[in-house]
């Protein structure tokens, strides 16, 4: 078996991290919207082969490294026990660890009480990587993802309460023109009851999912930073970092929440009025895609 299935994906704030592909694509493989795991069928790899492959780091690259991300898109997925010995194996090869991290769907998520994600967090497990894509729940049923906000509500609340922190995506763009306010207004809402430690955005772009994409009255520039405004101007979680650095992203924000809100804000409403002097550019819908995978 090769060392990675491809195609492999990471969050842009793991590039230095060491990646172990502990399960092959997504036990959450439904969603319309995503095309990431779309041509892999879903399974867990043995525990022997990750120990294996852990153990066969050469040692003297083994002090440099000080994170590990658990990959692929739903590795907290995995079974309790084997999960506690990749973690701990790690921990031993890796003297100057200092966080592991993972992608965690909402089914993941149902795989462990929070006495066992107690104690993946002892073991180094400190941020995992929430998809909530939306908080309206007609737009979460239009995707297919399988889970109301208020049910994800509770299962990323129980990830902190562990004490683990989450890094929260949703999607611009993704309930098209004709919910695209609702989807703004009800995304800021479930983000202001969790206050996750960190909330990202990205734009909805083509990837595997032409489908749901031709379902749409897709949104234009104009219309997506009309969106995030919206979004930014009905956040007030008690602290969280706010970010936009996905590629498929046309606007750059970093900040974070309550200290930046009104530079966030000032920020889109700075880039309207640049963007407006460019002919047509507000008006045109951004058409980046992903053709490699």
């Amino acid at each position: 078996m090769p060392l990675y299935i491809e195609p492999l994906f990471r969050p842009p704030s793991e590039a230095r991290s060491l990646i172990f592909q502990i399960t092959v694509g997504c036990s959450q493989n439904q969603c319309l919207f995503c095309g990431m795991y779309k041509g892999k069928k879903f399974h867990i790899r043995p525990p022997s082969e990750i120990l294996a492959e852990i153990a066969a780091i050469p040692a003297k690259y083994c002090n440099s490294i000080d994170r590990v991300f658990l990959a692929d898109g739903d590795a907290l997925v995995y079974p309790f026990d084997g999960l506690c010995a990749i973690l701990d194996a790690l921990a031993a090869a890796f003297p100057r660890l200092t966080r592991v991290s993972s992608y965690a769907s909402p089914n993941s998520l149902t795989t462990k009480n929070i006495e066992q994600l107690i104690v993946l967090r002892s073991k180094q497990l400190k941020i995992l990587y929430f998809g909530l894509e939306s908080g309206d729940d007609a737009t979460l049923l239009n995707v297919k993802k399988g889970y109301k906000s208020s049910e994800m509500v509770e299962l990323a609340s129980k990830a902190r309460e562990a004490g683990i922190k989450i890094s929260v995506t949703a999607i611009l763009g993704l309930a098209g023109r004709e919910r695209s306010l609702q989807h703004a207004r009800a995304t800021a809402e479930w983000v202001n009851i969790v206050s996750p430690e960190y909330f990202s955005l990205l734009t909805m772009f083509s990837r595997h999912n032409d489908e749901y994409i031709k379902t749409l009255q897709l949104c234009t520039r104009r219309e997506l930073m009309l969106e995030a405004r919206e979004m930014l101007q009905q956040l007030h979680p008690a602290k969280t970092i706010i970010r936009s650095n996905h590629v498929s992203n046309f606007i750059n924000l970093a900040g974070s929440y309550p200290k930046d809100r009104e530079r966030l804000i000032a920020d889109v409403e700075a880039a309207l009025i640049t963007a407006g002097v460019q002919d047509c550019f507000l008006d045109e819908v951004p058409s980046y895609q992903e053709e490699y995978y």
